[in-house]
């Protein structure tokens, strides 16, 4: 099969050669190339981790004697044992740090045009006198409190204060109903609740409260709800706290950051599966924040006094991790809440001039609105920009190569990140001084022992596998809340003694690598295993096709049938017939005749997580009439009407 869109797009410049993060590392292990670097990350851990935490200028407060003990098993590994931390001090360091004291750490732009900003020294402060607050109102370590409030300057000086507290941070999407809010608080018995009355999207108050007060009904644990509010809120219950007295009662108050073990959890975060009730992941001390530093550094080339700018929601882990990619390497966080395209699609552009911003990342989905309204969307000055990332989901290559050459102006690097909510950061990605594929990998992350294996559990090359991490690495889970056993159902089990993360992908010949989609979407028709990412891709290749969604039918004869569901594109040429006709023969033509989708289905939206990621796995239980599963993720319960509506009669 070709794939053309395998090209290198982007090659290493003399920058990226000689005064990268990664090549500084390379410099730092006194290796003599990225190879080795890889080499020595897997056969000489101990000895890697040290350069690395050396290099990120993380802080300890007792070293740790060891790297890794696995008395409990290769499932169950307690990092650094021996050592003694608070993840804050790191951040803390550089608010002492001459050349970053008076730097900005954290700038927060809402929609309306408002920006507030703190120097390092200033967030020092103002957290420290937070956790105070929180202190003073009975928080205490191990105590769990969920976390509900729009990116920005409060929402990262309440998380810091929980972890500086030694507590544990439990963190809800600003778009959750009642139901998921219920779920995930009562499952982590959360004590507090950390909450913005509400927020402005596209100049139209969002009430966030009404929400909350709802589900605090349900949870008889949860004790206060400290409300950011706007001018217009006033208090409803007793129980009430306000999130600028708890602020202000903490100034003067000095509590040291709580100093824990490295296993010590600071985030229980909880993710959907098809069934069950959500999983809450956990991350401790010793583990996510120095995977995330060391992603920072390796992927990212974020070095002290960089701007660094990722829209993300702190209901979702890609809040956490882009806090921690910027204030562990002492750069400068720009947080925007806000739609994207409001007042127009200029808006990410102009916020990239007005803050000079060096790195900016973005989930395909907002890659795909800017290329479509093009003019708009490079409006604004983006000559600061230094590197460029996406991820969060696929990325088809047009939608790369348009945010390479017409975004970055051919000159920033596009770095593609998979990971998971389970695994912290990276566990494919790409360094900026190997040449990169379009919507690519080309390097597994160091320190993650990454295969691509078949379902015996032998490496394969060439075909599609499923990705697997084949010794227990920095940044995995601690477990799942207080259920072990559906933590090692779900990754340890497929393949015994083998993580097994539930996506699919490839591994070229020159060593790159490319997602296919999650495993459990697998397409098996006529005895052929094939991707669903692979599909949509060749889908998205025709012009009027806006989004496409590959699931796999129960066939009497071929075992599995394939069924496509497109978007049209806004502006359509194409009758629905036509359309449908076009994907047919364009999928018989570029995956061969087996491939041939059995349907195509024309809908208006296809359904999505808040995070913007298709649900396959819902359109295809919808679709075969089955239990959906769960939907406590989903944003738009209208397109499930659709896929409906489009079910064969049974």
């Amino acid at each position: 099969m070709s794939h053309p869109e395998f090209n290198t797009v982007w090659q290493p410049g003399a920058r990226e050669l000689q005064n990268s993060g990664v090549e500084k590392l390379v410099r730092a292990l006194d290796v003599p190339s990225y190879e080795a670097l890889l080499y020595v990350s897997i056969t000489e851990p101990e000895r890697y981790w040290n350069v690395v935490m050396r290099e990120c200028a993380f802080v300890w407060d007792e070293p740790p004697r060891d790297y890794v003990d696995l008395t409990r098993g290769p499932q169950f590994p307690s990092w650094f044992p021996g050592g003694r931390l608070n993840w804050v001090n790191t951040i803390y360091a550089w608010g002492k740090h001459p050349a970053t004291a008076q730097q900005k750490a954290v700038v927060g732009e809402s929609e309306d045009g408002s920006v507030d900003t703190l120097t390092y020294t200033e967030l020092a402060q103002r957290v420290h006198a937070f956790a105070a607050g929180l202190a003073q109102h009975g928080l205490r370590q191990g105590d769990r409190i969920g976390l509900l409030m729009e990116n920005g300057v409060g929402a990262t000086i309440s998380l810091l204060a929980i972890v500086h507290l030694g507590a544990v941070v439990v963190p809800l999407f600003s778009g959750f109903g009642v139901d998921a809010i219920v779920a995930r608080l009562s499952a982590a018995q959360a004590r507090m609740v950390i909450a913005s009355t509400g927020f402005l999207r596209r100049a139209k108050r969002v009430n966030v409260q009404g929400a909350v007060r709802d589900a605090w009904v349900q949870l008889p644990l949860l004790e206060h709800v400290i409300w950011k509010r706007s001018e217009a809120d006033t208090s409803q219950d007793a129980r009430d706290l306000d999130w600028q007295a708890v602020a202000t009662s903490g100034e003067g108050r000095v509590i040291a950051p709580v100093s824990v073990t490295p296993d010590t959890p600071f985030m229980v975060i909880y993710t959907s599966g098809t069934t069950g009730t959500p999983k809450g992941v956990v991350h401790t001390h010793g583990s996510f924040p120095i995977k995330i530093a060391h992603d920072s550094l390796i992927h990212f080339d974020v070095q002290p006094g960089d701007v660094y700018c990722w829209p993300a929601d702190m209901g979702w882990i890609a809040g956490t991790l882009v806090l921690g990619c910027a204030l562990l390497r002492g750069a400068t966080l720009v947080c925007y809440d806000g739609a994207p395209d409001y007042p127009d699609w200029s808006r990410m552009s102009r916020v990239v001039e007005r803050h000079r911003i060096t790195h900016f990342g973005s989930a395909p989905t907002l890659i795909r609105g800017m290329a479509g309204h093009e003019d708009l969307a490079l409006a604004g000055n983006r000559s600061t920009v230094r590197l460029l990332i996406t991820a969060g989901e696929g990325i088809a290559p047009e939608h790369f190569n348009w945010f390479h050459h017409r975004f970055g102006g051919g000159t920033a690097p596009v770095i593609n990140y998979t990971g998971g909510t389970e695994v912290s950061g990276a566990l494919l990605s790409s360094v900026p001084i190997r040449p990169i594929p379009p919507s690519g990998f080309n390097t597994v992350s160091p320190g993650v022992a990454v295969d691509v294996v078949d379902p015996s559990g032998n490496s394969v090359t060439g075909e599609v596998g499923e990705l697997a991490i084949r010794a227990p690495f920095v940044g995995m889970t601690h477990s799942f809340w207080r259920d072990d056993e559906r933590y090692l159902e779900t990754y340890w089990q497929t393949i015994p003694g083998i993580w097994v993360h539930g996506d699919l992908a490839l591994r070229t010949i020159d060593g790159n690598y490319f997602m296919m989609g999650r495993s459990d979407d697998t397409l098996k028709v006529a005895g052929k295993r094939l991707g669903p990412a692979e599909v949509e891709e060749v889908v998205l290749e025709l012009a009027e096709v806006a989004e496409a969604a590959a699931i796999g039918v129960a066939d009497a004869d071929k075992g599995q049938k394939l069924v496509v569901f497109v978007v049209r594109t806004s502006n359509p040429v194409l009758t629905i017939p036509e359309l449908e006709a076009a994907v047919l023969a364009h999928v018989d033509k570029r995956l061969g005749r087996p491939f041939r989708p059995g349907r195509v289905h024309v809908v208006g939206q296809l359904p999505k997580t808040r995070s913007s990621k298709i649900m396959r796995r819902v359109i295809r239980n919808v679709y075969c009439g089955q239990p959906p599963g769960d939907l406590s993720a989903l944003d738009n319960p209208a397109a499930l009407d659709e896929v409906r509506a489009a079910a064969p009669i049974a």
